[in-house]
């Protein structure tokens, strides 16, 4: 099963996330370990949070040195934004592993089954240069949303967990909503975050 945020007709000026699931077929035994198998993921990606200055990286992801470059030159540092995009493909890879999207244990380089792909914003040039500085503001209602979502998703994921323990299968309704919540997570870390763009995320998955 393969998703992506299709909603968006043509080339989107949000991030887009595509995973691979996996209904069938699925490993028992990992999926029953899963949250073991996925410790020393965790910790390796909560090490790129403990690596930079408190304020400057959440999730591992550069906030402060998009904000300044866009604030005062008008410029997204294209390393800036390889590095973030990279740490954003990171983060989706182990939540789809931790949330039994995939028995595929995460890999610390690129996967091409899990990705995502970012607006064109030309160097910076289509962004706006004062929009970042209040962006995390705006973005408070999607917070409180994607946080019902979250518990929703984690909730879910339980059931999930006991079922496909048993029987192998993942159920299809349940990988819908997980993938539609860590879609909406990503967008909104587009947009308040990583600032890729100045369009506002959407409030539906």
């Amino acid at each position: 099963m393969s998703s992506t945020d299709h909603l968006y007709q043509g080339k989107s000026n949000q991030i887009e996330t595509t995973i691979e699931i996996q209904l069938t077929n699925r490993d028992k035994k990992s999926v029953f370990f899963r949250g073991i198998l996925i410790v020393p993921m965790v910790i390796f990606l909560s090490s790129f949070t403990q690596s930079v200055n408190v304020g400057v990286s959440f999730g591992g992801l550069l906030f402060v040195p998009a904000l300044l470059a866009l604030l005062v030159r008008g410029v997204y540092p294209s390393y800036v934004l390889s590095f973030n995009k990279a740490m954003l493909e990171l983060n989706t890879r182990v939540f789809s592993y931790a949330l039994l999207l995939t028995d595929q244990y995460p890999s610390i380089e690129t996967n091409p089954n899990i990705k995502i792909e970012i607006p064109e914003i030309e160097g910076g040039a289509k962004l706006s240069r004062v929009l970042p500085l209040v962006k995390w503001i705006f973005a408070i209602p999607l917070y409180i949303v994607g946080i019902i979502y979250a518990v929703i998703a984690l909730v879910f994921t339980l059931f999930a967990w006991i079922i496909t323990s048993a029987t192998g299968n993942y159920p299809e309704s349940i990988a819908n909503f997980v993938l539609g919540t860590i879609e909406f997570w990503n967008r909104v870390d587009g947009y308040a975050i990583i600032l890729v763009t100045d369009d506002y995320p959407r409030f539906t998955l």
